[in-house]
């Protein structure tokens, strides 16, 4: 398994907003597979981190692939890098 981080940049707010509440479900289920570590906006909700557990960048595209928000161009992928934790 490896990690991944994703930076995501907001965009389409109105499309967005409609849609948040079937991504956040669509990332509890990651969550709840073991596939998402955590995710979360900024605090200025311009975009988002999320930290992913899956085989590979693959399996990754296709989560994104299935997100509401891929669906209504709702981001922009500012950042998508593998990721090596030292702890925890």
């Amino acid at each position: 398994m490896a990690r991944y981080v994703l930076e995501m940049a907001f965009k389409n707010e109105t499309r967005r907003l409609e849609v948040r509440p079937e991504h956040r479900r669509h990332l509890q289920r990651l969550l709840d597979e073991g596939r998402l570590i955590t995710a979360g906006p900024w605090a200025d909700d311009t975009g988002a981190l999320h930290i992913y557990e899956v085989a590979d960048e693959a399996e990754l595209r296709e989560i994104l692939k299935a997100d509401p928000y891929t669906a209504v161009d709702a981001y922009e992928i500012a950042s998508l890098r593998e990721w090596t934790p030292i702890l925890p």
